[in-house]
């Protein structure tokens, strides 16, 4: 009897235990609408819409738009300019969607993190924050090592410095035990000079931010300029010498170049008009991004023919060809800006999504907490420098370049997802409450299909698969996306809108799961065995800590009224 009463026991104490994971993982958060300000907890509002703009382009902008832009013309030609233009007018979509939430939820930090937790719930907004908290990790101290290479070539210019900066300290890094190690010392050294700019304030931050971005822009115009006197338009043809497949590809290739614009929508807490000036924020920023990189391609494709491109330095090796080698220092100089503005960017979206979490429970609360007079959440910002600085400083990341971009993906999907959902939240919240979750549930599964038939898509082509299986599941999308014109009924947002809901958001999740399907076979087993990992934290910690209101949601103020218009 005690062996049958201990059985039924522990499996009371399992179901329980299930019970309780699921109905915590199914929690959404609210909106309440208050006169109240919602950063209580300590951010202030600092930021004016050309702040924003100039911390969009600070994120996108890096020393990419040196590179990648002569990297992918030497496979696609000329046509790399349509690359740019097929990832920018994606991009665009995205940026819709993201202005669309940012101008609903304008009052707090989050991002997509908050927008996930809002539109579907929680375990999906922790596997969100995972999946993008990876990306930035690794992301930044990349970064970092690249800004210290080119600090150190910077240094070199100086005669009694030149060729005597050793490995360890800049360029690359000393490996140790057979490579599992790589030091490098000038990597943390400029992480925590930037981590002491953000623990500073956001008003000290931006100012840096906004002169090193604006230092690189005028340095891109300048190279613009400059080029276009030397180029010779019979560089241009054939314009698609190796056919439109190349630039297709191309596009997958540089579409991760205008990623950064996202950043805007986490600065929420910190804008001084942020219904108005989010959505300005990210769309300007996104559009000033695109016209920068389309002018340097067709100033790199006009200067030198494509096959003639260096595959390091292809933008300075092209001014050099033509007796300008002072543009190539220039270009040394933008690179620097370039880096400096996205790395700090970065490192202050990561601190505002911890603190994030760390409000709502699913992190410890010291993550939660704001300087009173830096109004900065200085524990979440050196924890970010920190372990940055590790992973800088210790080791190779560029070699983990291949699993990067799954975040962002990931992010951006979810977000275009969370556009459709919401608005039918809007419209069915006074109906029977059974019909709208079984319509809700009915939309959510058109949204997975669309998305695997984004994946299929993208592993057919990328196989070289028949042409007719693409346009099986490419069929079988848009009776997706027909599906969810016609099966739901959507409102209209309350701030901006973005234009052709559900359309739009469905065009952004296939596109983006399409590219998703080109990134290395690796990424995709990270993708999955991150978010195993991120659902047994959410089990043994985040499940018991997030901190619910009593009814059972956690309220989010939404911004001021006099804030709206």
């Amino acid at each position: 009897m005690d062996i049958l009463h201990k059985d039924a026991t522990s499996s009371s104490s399992s179901t329980s235990c299930f019970s309780h994971f699921c109905s915590s993982a199914l929690r959404a958060k609210t909106l309440k609408s208050s006169s109240a300000d919602a950063s209580g907890e300590g951010l202030i509002r600092r930021l004016s819409v050309f702040d924003l703009l100039l911390l969009g382009v600070g994120a996108s902008i890096g020393a990419g738009i040196f590179v990648v832009t002569g990297t992918v013309a030497r496979d696609a030609g000329p046509g790399v300019t349509i690359c740019f233009i097929l990832a920018g007018a994606s991009c665009v979509l995205n940026a819709l969607c993201y202005a669309e939430l940012a101008s609903m939820f304008p009052a707090v930090v989050g991002g997509a993190y908050l927008y996930a937790y809002t539109a579907f719930n929680e375990i999906t907004a922790f596997l969100v924050f995972m999946q993008l908290m990876l990306d930035y990790h690794i992301g930044a101290a990349s970064i970092a090592r690249s800004l210290a290479s080119y600090v150190a070539t910077i240094f070199e210019l100086i005669p009694a410095l030149k060729g005597k900066i050793p490995p360890w300290v800049g360029h690359g890094g000393q490996e140790l035990f057979g490579g599992t190690l790589s030091i490098n010392i000038l990597a943390p050294i400029l992480l925590a000079l930037l981590t002491i700019i953000l623990c500073l304030g956001v008003k000290e931050s931006s100012a840096v931010n906004s002169f090193m971005t604006t230092t690189k822009v005028v340095i891109v115009i300048f190279v613009i300029i400059a080029g276009s006197f030397k180029v010779d338009v019979d560089n241009w043809s054939p314009f698609a010498p190796n056919g439109f497949k190349e630039i297709l590809t191309g596009a997958t290739v540089v579409f991760f170049a205008y990623v950064g614009f996202d950043a805007v929508a986490n600065s929420a807490e910190e804008s001084k008009r942020p219904q108005r000036d989010l959505p300005i924020g990210i769309l300007g920023s996104l559009l000033v991004c695109v016209v920068l990189y389309i002018a340097v391609c067709l100033v790199i494709t006009g200067m030198v023919p494509y096959n003639m491109l260096g595959e390091d330095a292809p933008l300075a090796e092209a001014f050099t060809s033509k007796g300008l080698k002072y543009v190539s220092i220039l270009i040394s100089i933008g690179a620097v800006a370039g880096l400096t503005t996205t790395l700090l960017v970065g490192l202050y979206v990561q601190s505002r999504l911890y603190l994030g979490l760390g409000r709502d429970g699913l992190l410890p609360s010291i993550f939660a907490k704001v300087h009173p007079k830096r109004h900065t959440p200085v524990h979440s910002q050196v924890w970010v420098g920190i372990i940055a600085a590790v992973l800088g400083g210790l080791f190779n990341v560029h070699v983990l370049s291949h699993i990067l971009s799954v975040g962002s993906l990931t992010g951006y999907s979810v977000v275009a997802a969370c556009v459709v959902t919401l608005r039918w939240k809007k419209r069915t919240e006074n109906q029977d409450s059974s019909k709208c979750m079984a319509t809700w549930c009915e939309g959510v599964i058109w949204i997975v299909v669309l998305a695997c038939c984004g994946f299929a898509t993208g592993v057919l082509y990328r196989v070289g698969a028949s042409f007719i299986y693409m346009i099986v599941a490419l069929v079988i999308a848009i009776l997706a996306c027909v599906a969810l014109c016609c099966r739901q009924a959507y409102s209209e947002a309350p701030g901006f809108s973005c234009p052709w809901v559900p359309i739009v958001p469905s065009v952004c999740i296939f596109f983006n799961i399409f590219l998703f399907a080109q990134l290395h076979y690796e990424a995709w087993i990270r993708f999955v065995i991150l978010s195993l990992v991120s659902v047994a934290i959410y089990a043994f910690y985040g499940q018991y800590h997030a901190n619910p209101s009593s009814d059972e949601t956690i309220i989010y103020h939404m911004v001021p009224e006099e804030d709206r218009h």
